[in-house]
């Protein structure tokens, strides 16, 4: 059931990121847009929400959950960008009866040392492959990697943190201006989190906006 629910939801991403895509502009009087050129910084805000695979030590015990992004785009020649990516991300407890601690001893999962939530926290850097950057929408392939950070939220309130990890990811999305050098910034990402020797598998759709500074 939740690899189904899983399923529904990349597909969704993937019907809107095709609709976003393919939608053009509409030629209104006052509508001026400015798609940004090479050596323009953007800030991209998004919500995003997510889901684990139900393998690894975190996508055994937690499922989905609600997370923000803030990413950095620097535009450069020959349609390509870099950024910097920061997310944070919750995802809730699975059904299951029991979790494992730092040393692999079961704790049932009524109790109060149990986890009730998991927060990811990544920062890392981005590279883009861009198309289209002369028009309305530009769409866009990435792959990055970086800092993967886990604290859990127990039942009894006690926050408990995890050794540092890491991340890598590959993704998809456009950026659909619609007003001078704003836009609607969709995306969908795969990222592969290395944590306390296991390696969890997140899928995860990000909307929100993203304006590039004007110099």
């Amino acid at each position: 059931m939740p690899q189904r629910r899983l399923a529904t939801s990349l597909t969704l991403a993937g019907l809107a990121l095709g609709l976003l895509a393919g939608t053009t502009l509409p030629a209104a009087a006052g509508t001026l847009v400015i798609p940004p050129r090479p050596g323009q910084i953007g800030l991209s805000i998004q919500g995003q929400y997510g889901g684990m695979l139900a393998s690894g030590g975190l996508g055994d015990n937690f499922a989905y959950g609600p997370g923000l992004a803030v990413r950095l785009r620097y535009r450069m020649r020959y349609e390509r960008a870099i950024g910097l990516s920061f997310e944070s991300q919750s995802f809730d407890v699975r059904s299951v009866s029991h979790f494992n601690d730092f040393n692999g001893v079961p704790i049932p999962s009524d109790t109060l040392i149990a986890p009730e939530t998991v927060t990811l926290i990544t920062s890392g850097l981005d590279f883009y492959k861009l198309y289209g950057t002369r028009t309305n929408t530009t769409r866009m392939l990435s792959a990055g990697f970086g800092l993967a950070q886990v604290h859990f939220k127990l039942r009894d309130g006690e926050i408990e943190f995890q050794p540092d990890g890491f991340y890598t990811s590959l993704g998809a999305g456009v950026e659909k201006f619609v007003w001078r050098s704003w836009a609607w910034d969709l995306s969908g990402r795969y990222m592969a989190v290395f944590e306390n020797g296991d390696v969890n598998h997140e899928f995860q759709i990000s909307l929100g906006l993203v304006v590039y500074a004007s110099y």
